[in-house]
């Protein structure tokens, strides 16, 4: 379905829809500002492009694990589920933020890594909680719409990514983005949607000839 400013507008009168919309923007702003930060960030501490490189790897590690951390998140209720990865990450942040030093190489990518793993399981049980909180009907149109809000966080978050980096260094960012999950996550919790138990797959013996 095509998101038209009418559809649009439509959908932002939706609670449920509007709530998720909200969390996806406001996480996704800050996921981009430390993406675009955490190699650079690096960089300033170690002196090593390498390094540089290495954090952002780091960063993207857990994305070939995707669909294997999806199908574990398809174990839990996705409501509670986003609203805890949520939390972890601003906790990872908060950490990273308080113990990023040159000589904590270690921590910064275990922080960096485990980061990556958050925002995959969240991405699962996000696409998950729309497609069972909203109208099957509108479901197209607000993919379309979210998609459209995390390209425009693509390119505004840089830039007060950067601008923060400059002017307080690198926990600046990661505060930043800490404070985004924390909202994040206070958002999902106002939802109305029913948020049952996922029933468990059916599980596929191999029989013998």
């Amino acid at each position: 379905m095509t998101t038209t400013p009418r559809t649009a507008r439509h959908l932002l009168r939706d609670r449920e829809a509007s709530l998720i919309l909200g969390a996806v923007l406001v996480s996704g702003f800050g996921s981009s500002a430390t993406a675009l930060v955490a190699g650079v960030w690096v960089k300033e501490l170690t002196a090593s492009d390498s390094l540089a490189a290495l954090a952002t790897a780091a960063l993207w590690a857990a994305v070939p694990a995707a669909p294997w951390l999806g199908a574990l998140a398809d174990r839990f209720r996705r409501r509670h589920l986003l609203v805890a990865t949520d939390l972890a990450a601003a906790a990872i942040l908060l950490l990273l933020a308080a113990t990023a030093a040159p000589g904590r190489l270690w921590l910064i990518l275990t922080a960096l890594v485990l980061y990556g793993v958050c925002g995959s399981v969240h991405e699962a049980a996000g696409t998950a909680l729309a497609a069972t909180a909203l109208d099957p009907r509108v479901l197209g149109a607000f993919n379309g719409l979210r998609l459209t809000a995390n390209e425009s966080m693509k390119l505004l978050s840089p830039l007060t990514g950067a601008a923060l980096f400059t002017w307080y260094g690198g926990p600046a960012v990661a505060l930043l983005d800490a404070l985004t999950f924390l909202c994040a996550a206070a958002l999902y919790t106002l939802l109305h949607t029913p948020d049952p138990v996922p029933e468990p797959r059916p599980r596929h013996h191999l029989r013998g000839p």
